[in-house]
C-alpha cells in the first residue's frame, strides 16, 4: 500500500519538529529522547522519499547515512579530492 507523499511529508515535518524540541531540551550527550527523535526523522524521511518516488518517479537530493557504511567509506575518502569537488561548484 502506497502512502500519499503529502501525508508522508507532514509526518517528516512533525518528526523534524520533535527532533528540534528534543535537541533544545537535551539533558547531555546520549540523551535517549534526542536519539529516538533522530531515528524518527530518518524513518520518516525514508517513507517520504519512497512515497515521492512511487507517486511521481522523483527523489530528494538527500540520503540517510548508515553509521556502519559511513565508517567503511571513511577509510577510502580522499579529503583533498572532496574539497576540490566542492570548490568547483
Amino acid at each position: 500500500m502506497s502512502i500519499d507523499p503529502r501525508v508522508a511529508l507532514q509526518s517528516l515535518t512533525a518528526a523534524l519538529e520533535e527532533h528540534l524540541a528534543a535537541a533544545a531540551a537535551r539533558r547531555g550527550d546520549g540523551d535517549p529522547a534526542v536519539e529516538a527523535a533522530f531515528f524518527a526523522v530518518a524513518d520518516a524521511f525514508e517513507v517520504y522519499d519512497d512515497s515521492l518516488y512511487e507517486a511521481y518517479g522523483e527523489v530528494t537530493p538527500l540520503e540517510v547515512i548508515d553509521e556502519e557504511d559511513d565508517e567503511d567509506e571513511s577509510e577510502d575518502v580522499d579529503d583533498e579530492e572532496d574539497l576540490e569537488l566542492l570548490q568547483d561548484n
